[in-house]
Protein backbone atom coordinates (compact mmCIF):
# COMPACT_ATOMS: atom_id res chain seq x y z
CA UNK A 1 0.00 0.00 0.00
CA UNK A 2 1.41 3.44 -0.90
CA UNK A 3 1.93 6.36 1.43
CA UNK A 4 0.32 9.57 0.21
CA UNK A 5 1.57 13.17 0.32
CA UNK A 6 -0.60 16.26 -0.03
CA UNK A 7 0.49 18.43 -2.95
CA UNK A 8 -0.50 21.70 -1.27
CA UNK A 9 0.93 21.38 2.25
CA UNK A 10 3.33 18.42 1.92
CA UNK A 11 1.88 16.41 4.81
CA UNK A 12 2.22 12.64 4.58
CA UNK A 13 -0.74 10.29 5.15
CA UNK A 14 -0.90 6.58 6.08
CA UNK A 15 -0.71 3.92 3.42
CA UNK A 16 -3.88 2.97 1.63
CA UNK A 17 -5.12 1.76 -1.71
CA UNK A 18 -6.69 5.13 -2.54
CA UNK A 19 -5.60 8.68 -1.75
CA UNK A 20 -7.23 10.40 1.23
CA UNK A 21 -10.56 12.10 0.67
CA UNK A 22 -9.29 15.37 2.14
CA UNK A 23 -6.46 17.03 4.05
CA UNK A 24 -7.30 18.43 7.49
CA UNK A 25 -4.36 20.84 7.30
CA UNK A 26 -5.42 22.32 3.96
CA UNK A 27 -9.07 22.59 4.98
CA UNK A 28 -8.12 24.72 7.97
CA UNK A 29 -8.61 28.46 7.46
CA UNK A 30 -4.86 29.13 7.67
CA UNK A 31 -4.16 27.05 4.56
CA UNK A 32 -6.13 26.38 1.37
CA UNK A 33 -7.27 23.59 -0.91
CA UNK A 34 -5.64 23.62 -4.33
CA UNK A 35 -7.80 25.55 -6.80
CA UNK A 36 -8.05 22.46 -9.02
CA UNK A 37 -8.98 20.25 -6.08
CA UNK A 38 -7.11 18.22 -3.53
CA UNK A 39 -4.24 16.22 -5.06
CA UNK A 40 -2.03 13.56 -3.50
CA UNK A 41 1.16 11.86 -4.67
CA UNK A 42 2.52 8.50 -3.62
CA UNK A 43 5.93 8.61 -1.98
CA UNK A 44 7.41 6.95 -5.08
CA UNK A 45 5.84 9.48 -7.45
CA UNK A 46 7.18 12.32 -5.35
CA UNK A 47 10.70 10.84 -5.36
CA UNK A 48 10.66 10.42 -9.15
CA UNK A 49 9.86 14.09 -9.69
CA UNK A 50 12.02 15.68 -6.99
CA UNK A 51 15.42 15.39 -5.39
CA UNK A 52 16.83 16.55 -2.09
CA UNK A 53 19.65 19.09 -1.94
CA UNK A 54 21.91 19.81 1.01
CA UNK A 55 23.86 22.99 1.59
CA UNK A 56 25.12 25.33 4.26
CA UNK A 57 22.66 27.99 5.37
CA UNK A 58 24.46 30.46 7.65
CA UNK A 59 26.43 27.80 9.49
CA UNK A 60 23.73 25.12 9.73
CA UNK A 61 23.16 22.36 7.20
CA UNK A 62 19.88 22.69 5.35
CA UNK A 63 17.99 20.07 3.35
CA UNK A 64 15.40 21.08 0.78
CA UNK A 65 13.50 19.76 -2.23
CA UNK A 66 14.15 20.61 -5.87
CA UNK A 67 12.07 21.58 -7.62
CA UNK A 68 10.27 23.28 -4.73
CA UNK A 69 7.23 21.39 -3.50
CA UNK A 70 4.19 22.40 -1.42
CA UNK A 71 5.19 25.22 0.97
CA UNK A 72 8.85 25.01 0.00
CA UNK A 73 10.48 25.06 3.45
CA UNK A 74 13.86 23.53 4.16
CA UNK A 75 14.82 21.48 7.19
CA UNK A 76 17.81 22.49 9.32
CA UNK A 77 20.20 20.21 11.20
CA UNK A 78 21.35 21.46 14.61
CA UNK A 79 24.45 19.43 15.55
CA UNK A 80 24.68 17.88 19.02
CA UNK A 81 27.31 15.62 20.50
CA UNK A 82 25.21 12.51 19.87
CA UNK A 83 23.61 13.36 16.54
CA UNK A 84 21.64 16.20 15.00
CA UNK A 85 18.27 17.65 15.83
CA UNK A 86 16.29 18.09 12.61
CA UNK A 87 14.29 21.30 12.86
CA UNK A 88 11.11 21.34 10.80
CA UNK A 89 10.73 18.70 8.13
CA UNK A 90 10.32 18.25 4.40
CA UNK A 91 7.88 15.98 2.54
CA UNK A 92 10.47 13.42 1.40
CA UNK A 93 13.37 11.28 2.61
CA UNK A 94 15.55 9.85 -0.18
CA UNK A 95 18.24 7.18 -0.40
CA UNK A 96 20.93 9.71 -1.33
CA UNK A 97 20.12 12.20 1.44
CA UNK A 98 20.04 9.63 4.24
CA UNK A 99 23.78 8.74 4.08
CA UNK A 100 24.60 12.44 3.99
CA UNK A 101 22.74 12.99 7.28
CA UNK A 102 24.27 9.82 8.73
CA UNK A 103 27.75 11.18 7.97
CA UNK A 104 26.91 14.24 10.07
CA UNK A 105 26.13 11.99 13.03
CA UNK A 106 22.59 10.97 12.14
CA UNK A 107 19.48 12.20 13.90
CA UNK A 108 18.88 12.15 17.65
CA UNK A 109 15.49 13.90 17.37
CA UNK A 110 13.13 15.78 15.10
CA UNK A 111 11.28 18.89 16.26
CA UNK A 112 8.67 20.71 14.19
CA UNK A 113 7.32 24.23 14.54
CA UNK A 114 3.72 23.62 13.39
CA UNK A 115 1.54 21.37 11.19
CA UNK A 116 2.43 22.98 7.85
CA UNK A 117 5.91 21.44 8.19
CA UNK A 118 5.11 17.95 9.48
CA UNK A 119 6.07 16.53 6.08
CA UNK A 120 7.66 13.06 6.10
CA UNK A 121 8.75 13.19 9.75
CA UNK A 122 7.75 9.55 10.29
CA UNK A 123 10.01 8.41 7.42
CA UNK A 124 12.99 10.35 8.77
CA UNK A 125 12.39 8.92 12.23
CA UNK A 126 12.18 5.36 10.95
CA UNK A 127 15.42 5.67 8.98
CA UNK A 128 17.32 6.68 12.12
CA UNK A 129 15.95 4.03 14.45
CA UNK A 130 12.68 5.59 15.54
CA UNK A 131 14.10 8.83 16.97
CA UNK A 132 11.47 10.96 18.74
CA UNK A 133 9.45 13.49 16.76
CA UNK A 134 8.51 16.37 19.06
CA UNK A 135 5.15 17.97 18.23
CA UNK A 136 3.24 20.15 20.65
CA UNK A 137 0.11 18.43 21.96
CA UNK A 138 -2.03 21.50 21.25
CA UNK A 139 -1.76 20.67 17.53
CA UNK A 140 -2.50 16.96 17.92
CA UNK A 141 -5.65 17.21 15.77
CA UNK A 142 -3.56 18.08 12.70
CA UNK A 143 -1.36 14.97 12.71
CA UNK A 144 -2.10 13.26 9.39
CA UNK A 145 0.15 10.22 9.84
CA UNK A 146 0.09 8.93 13.43
CA UNK A 147 3.34 7.21 14.37
CA UNK A 148 4.81 5.70 17.55
CA UNK A 149 7.81 8.04 17.39
CA UNK A 150 5.66 11.15 17.95
CA UNK A 151 6.06 12.79 21.34
CA UNK A 152 3.16 15.14 22.03
CA UNK A 153 4.87 17.38 24.54
CA UNK A 154 2.86 19.74 26.70
CA UNK A 155 3.40 22.98 28.58
CA UNK A 156 5.41 26.04 27.63
CA UNK A 157 8.85 24.51 27.02
CA UNK A 158 10.59 21.20 26.53
CA UNK A 159 14.34 20.62 26.73
CA UNK A 160 15.86 18.13 24.26
CA UNK A 161 19.45 18.66 25.40
CA UNK A 162 21.59 21.11 27.35
CA UNK A 163 21.78 23.11 24.12
CA UNK A 164 18.31 22.76 22.58
CA UNK A 165 15.11 24.12 24.10
CA UNK A 166 11.68 23.96 22.46
CA UNK A 167 9.46 26.91 23.28
CA UNK A 168 5.70 27.05 22.76
CA UNK A 169 4.97 30.57 21.62
CA UNK A 170 1.54 30.06 20.08
CA UNK A 171 0.39 32.53 17.46
CA UNK A 172 0.28 30.94 14.03
CA UNK A 173 -1.04 27.73 15.69
CA UNK A 174 -1.98 27.01 19.30
CA UNK A 175 1.07 24.77 19.67
CA UNK A 176 3.37 26.88 17.51
CA UNK A 177 6.96 26.23 18.57
CA UNK A 178 10.38 27.82 18.21
CA UNK A 179 13.74 26.17 18.87
CA UNK A 180 16.52 27.87 20.82
CA UNK A 181 20.08 26.63 20.41
CA UNK A 182 22.39 28.23 22.97
CA UNK A 183 25.58 26.99 21.28
CA UNK A 184 24.75 28.09 17.75
CA UNK A 185 26.14 31.28 16.19
CA UNK A 186 29.53 30.66 17.82
CA UNK A 187 27.97 30.45 21.26
CA UNK A 188 25.92 33.64 20.95
CA UNK A 189 22.71 31.66 20.52
CA UNK A 190 20.22 31.20 17.70
CA UNK A 191 16.45 31.15 17.49
CA UNK A 192 14.90 28.91 14.84
CA UNK A 193 11.46 30.31 14.19
CA UNK A 194 10.07 28.61 11.09
CA UNK A 195 7.44 31.15 10.05
CA UNK A 196 6.01 31.55 13.53
CA UNK A 197 8.07 34.74 13.33
CA UNK A 198 8.65 35.26 9.62
CA UNK A 199 12.00 36.74 8.59
CA UNK A 200 11.19 39.59 6.22
CA UNK A 201 12.71 39.95 2.78
CA UNK A 202 15.12 42.69 3.90
CA UNK A 203 16.36 40.24 6.60
CA UNK A 204 16.34 43.02 9.20
CA UNK A 205 13.01 42.25 10.87
CA UNK A 206 10.50 39.51 11.52
CA UNK A 207 6.74 39.71 11.19
CA UNK A 208 3.71 37.70 12.26
CA UNK A 209 0.64 36.24 10.60
CA UNK A 210 -2.20 33.94 11.57
CA UNK A 211 -2.52 32.91 7.91
CA UNK A 212 0.06 33.81 5.26
CA UNK A 213 -1.79 32.66 2.11
CA UNK A 214 -5.12 34.08 3.30
CA UNK A 215 -3.64 37.37 4.62
CA UNK A 216 -4.94 37.12 8.17
CA UNK A 217 -2.72 39.09 10.58
CA UNK A 218 -1.96 37.96 14.10
CA UNK A 219 -3.63 39.90 16.91
CA UNK A 220 -1.74 42.06 19.38
CA UNK A 221 -2.23 39.74 22.36
CA UNK A 222 -0.72 36.81 20.47
CA UNK A 223 2.30 38.85 19.37
CA UNK A 224 2.87 40.08 22.92
CA UNK A 225 2.77 36.50 24.13
CA UNK A 226 5.40 35.49 21.58
CA UNK A 227 7.59 38.42 22.60
CA UNK A 228 7.29 37.51 26.29
CA UNK A 229 8.21 33.88 25.60
CA UNK A 230 11.31 34.84 23.63
CA UNK A 231 12.51 37.70 25.83
CA UNK A 232 14.45 35.62 28.44
CA UNK A 233 16.54 33.90 25.76
CA UNK A 234 19.97 35.00 24.54
CA UNK A 235 20.31 34.86 20.74
CA UNK A 236 22.22 36.77 18.11
CA UNK A 237 20.86 34.97 15.05
CA UNK A 238 17.43 34.00 13.71
CA UNK A 239 16.83 31.24 11.17
CA UNK A 240 13.58 31.50 9.22
CA UNK A 241 11.78 28.84 7.20
CA UNK A 242 13.37 29.19 3.75
CA UNK A 243 16.84 29.28 2.26
CA UNK A 244 18.65 32.48 3.22
CA UNK A 245 15.73 33.94 5.19
CA UNK A 246 17.88 34.53 8.27
CA UNK A 247 19.00 37.44 10.43
CA UNK A 248 22.75 36.98 10.71
CA UNK A 249 23.51 39.23 13.69
CA UNK A 250 21.86 41.47 16.27
CA UNK A 251 18.78 39.28 16.08
CA UNK A 252 17.45 39.83 19.59
CA UNK A 253 17.34 43.58 19.13
CA UNK A 254 15.81 43.06 15.68
CA UNK A 255 13.12 40.83 17.16
CA UNK A 256 12.20 43.41 19.80
CA UNK A 257 12.10 46.19 17.21
CA UNK A 258 9.95 43.99 14.98
CA UNK A 259 7.39 43.47 17.74
CA UNK A 260 7.11 47.21 18.35
CA UNK A 261 6.85 47.93 14.64
CA UNK A 262 4.15 45.30 14.13
CA UNK A 263 2.07 46.43 17.10
CA UNK A 264 2.26 50.05 15.93
CA UNK A 265 1.10 49.00 12.46
CA UNK A 266 -2.01 47.16 13.66
CA UNK A 267 -3.00 49.64 16.38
Amino acid sequence: MPLWTCETCGAQFPDGGNPPASCVICEDERQFVNWTGQTFFTREELARGHRLVQRDDLGLTGIGMEPSFAIGQRALLVPQGDGCVMWDCIPLATDDAIPYVAALGGLKAIAISHPHYYGAAADWSDVFGGVPVYLHADDRAFVTRPHPSIVHWTGESHRISDDVLLLRTGGHFAGATMLHSARSADGRGALLTGDIAQVTMDRRFVSFMYSYPNYMPLNAAAVRRIAAAVEPLAFDRIYGAWWGRNIAGGAKAAFAASVERYLAAIT
